[in-house]
């Protein structure tokens, strides 16, 4: 092939190189503002078919979005009430044994007393004498990261607030506009493929809000029939226990069986739980679970999704390598949407082939 102009061949050729850089480098700058309105966009689409059952109860769209938004933020207090005051006490305790321990001044022996009878034949002056010794030259690097490791834990507290607030507003903004973005989106393909286009969309966009409801349906049961069985068994705060069920059970394949091994472990803490307790929460989530994966499960998500098991795996783990936790959360509506377009428009149209 003979080239004519290689000058403007070449010009041209880097130009096209530079302009795909250029896109690379902003995605990469932007990817957390795109990041926030992706959260925000799964989550106002998870909200739709709420504020929708609100709608068809003859309320105004603004005052469904309201009532729902409310409701949400209602939901979530509650559950920082919940948990602040445990949490705070905990702490309290804490100090207060810590505070007891300094003054009485004899942490240290009692500790190398502890030590000496569990390892009889350990040398413990020896060993104090070279922990000593090694922070006695390791100080300064030890506090320059204990306060580096401080301002990057401060730093990551306050973005993460922001980047939350970020995202309720957007939120806020994306589910009282969804029908309006829907329809500036339709107004873009040719007249032809619209109807099509909007049947698809639609499908796609109800599985992702059912999915959503489902997740938090899951969520709920487990959540209120942990606090009860829990309480029965007189498991250490059972309501903060609840709490962490219902928030591992947003989380795909993994979420329950994480959950239920955290609350677990704390039933085993000693002086909070014991033995018999740990045992009759891990046999209730072993049977719990059964019945999610069989019953529950089944039942919420048949109107959601459809996406085989085998799929299912896939896409959380890809997902949530991805994103982390969001990718997580995310993957699988976006499997069953692919799976959508894969079934009604890939596979008629090779078959019209």
């Amino acid at each position: 092939m003979k080239i004519h102009n290689p000058f403007r061949t070449a010009l041209v050729a880097t130009l096209g190189v530079g302009l795909g850089i250029l896109l690379i480098s902003s995605v990469q700058t932007l990817s957390t503002v795109l990041l926030y309105i992706g959260t925000a966009l799964f989550l106002s689409l998870g909200l739709d078919p709420l504020v929708s059952f609100l709608e068809r109860r003859r309320l105004p769209r603004w005052l469904a979005v309201l009532v729902t938004i409310l409701a949400v933020l209602a939901v979530f207090v509650g559950i920082i009430l919940i948990v602040l005051p445990v949490l705070v006490d905990q702490i309290s305790q804490l100090i207060a044994q810590i505070t007891t321990i300094v003054q009485r001044g004899t942490a240290i022996d009692d500790l190398k007393d502890w030590i000496q009878e569990t390892f009889p034949n350990l040398l413990v002056d020896d060993v104090f004498n070279y922990i000593e010794d090694w922070l006695t030259t390791n100080l300064a690097e030890i506090g320059g990261s204990i306060g580096q490791g401080v301002l990057i834990a401060s730093g990551a507290v306050l973005s993460g607030v922001f980047g939350a607030f970020i995202v309720l507003i957007l939120t806020i903004y994306l589910t009282a506009s969804t029908p309006s973005l829907k329809r500036a989106v339709y107004q873009l393909v040719p007249s032809s493929k619209r109807d099509r286009f909007i049947d698809l969309s639609e499908q796609i966009t109800d599985s992702v809000g059912y999915y959503v409801m489902g997740q938090v349906s899951q969520g709920v049961i487990n959540g209120v029939l942990s606090a009860i069985y829990l309480t029965i068994i007189e498991a250490p705060f059972p309501a903060v226990l609840a709490v962490i069920a219902f928030f591992f059970s947003l989380i795909p394949l993994v979420g329950t069986l994480t959950g239920s091994t955290i609350i677990v472990l704390v039933c085993l803490i000693p002086g909070l739980g014991s033995p018999a307790t740990a045992l009759a929460a891990g046999i209730y989530y072993l049977i719990y679970m059964q019945i999610e994966a069989y019953v529950i499960s089944p039942r919420i998500m048949s109107r959601a999704v459809s996406v085989p098991g085998a799929v299912v795996v896939v896409a959380a783990l890809a997902g949530g390598s991805l994103l982390g936790l969001l990718g997580a959360l995310i993957a699988i509506p976006v499997a069953a949407s692919i799976l959508i377009i894969y079934r009604q428009v890939l596979i008629p149209r090779m078959n019209d082939l």
